[in-house]
């Protein structure tokens, strides 16, 4: 891997990481493109190493909500009267939300780095995540503020989460249309996607390290990739949140169609090669 691809990739990774489009499959298609082979344990640890960039971004930009996330859950433990506090819910939340795709990636480590890795599952995932975004958009009451969610749509925005572990599907685009599904509006469950995100992120991050340090990558190009994808992710965090606040997430809808669409063209036409 070179300078530039890592630089190429960084951008990708912090463009897409938070938005609902998947960054692990447009990072694929790229790595394809840039002539890397998708399937190596070096490549996909790269993808994972990266997103430690997004994950700073992410930390910085909610940084006040996170200190008083982690400072109401650990007073909670201690003192029982702080237990009613919207923020000692918040840090439980994040907690069983973040759980289960933990245990899944650990246990799916291989099919995830191996099998998942065509471009014909990254494609597929593109266009049936699609219609899953739609539905939530149109079918959610969209009426409860992130101060109303609860133990349950963490539970089950955690357990949707897990999907995004398939190149396609879109961590984001998984979490927030889960939380549309249970009533959210689109910046609470935008919010708690971000928040949702520092964990998944940053356990992929450090699992991958060893992969991504010991093939044909290299610590250059590992620390350049981060950076430029820290820089771009803050950036994109910004927009999305003042995006959502007005717009519905179809526009990224029919985005995924057209490149899932595209990329079938190109496989079934031996344009280019799955894996």
């Amino acid at each position: 891997m070179t300078i530039w691809d890592s630089i190429i990739l960084g951008i990708v990774e912090g463009l897409t990481e938070f938005l609902p489009v998947s960054s692990t499959g447009h990072l694929t298609i790229v790595s394809k493109m840039l002539g890397l082979k998708i399937d190596d344990p070096s490549i996909t640890g790269f993808t994972a190493v990266i997103q430690t960039g997004a994950i700073i971004a992410v930390i910085l930009y909610f940084w006040k909500d996170i200190v008083r996330i982690i400072g109401a859950w650990v007073g909670g433990l201690a003192k029982p009267e702080r237990r009613d506090e919207f923020d000692y819910r918040m840090g439980w939340y994040v907690i069983v939300g973040s759980v289960p795709i933990g245990i899944v990636g650990f246990l799916a480590k291989d099919l995830i780095s191996g099998p998942l890795r065509s471009l014909w599952w990254v494609a597929g995932a593109l266009i049936v995540w699609s219609a899953v975004m739609v539905a939530a958009e149109r079918m959610s009451s969209k009426e409860r503020p992130l101060t109303r969610i609860t133990f349950l749509d963490a539970l089950v925005m955690g357990l949707v989460q897990c999907l995004a572990l398939i190149p396609g599907v879109s961590r984001s685009g998984a979490t927030i249309s889960a939380g549309l599904f249970r009533g959210l509006d689109r910046v609470a469950a935008t919010r708690v996607s971000f928040l949702f995100g520092i964990p998944a992120l940053a356990g992929a991050g450090v699992y991958e390290l060893k992969d991504a340090l010991g093939g044909s990558v290299g610590a250059v190009p590992l620390i350049v990739g981060t950076v430029v994808s820290f820089v771009v992710a803050y950036a994109s965090i910004a927009w999305l949140l003042r995006f959502v606040a007005k717009h519905s997430i179809e526009l990224f809808a029919f985005y995924r169609v057209l490149l899932g669409v595209v990329l079938l063209m190109l496989l079934s036409t031996s344009t280019i090669t799955a894996t």
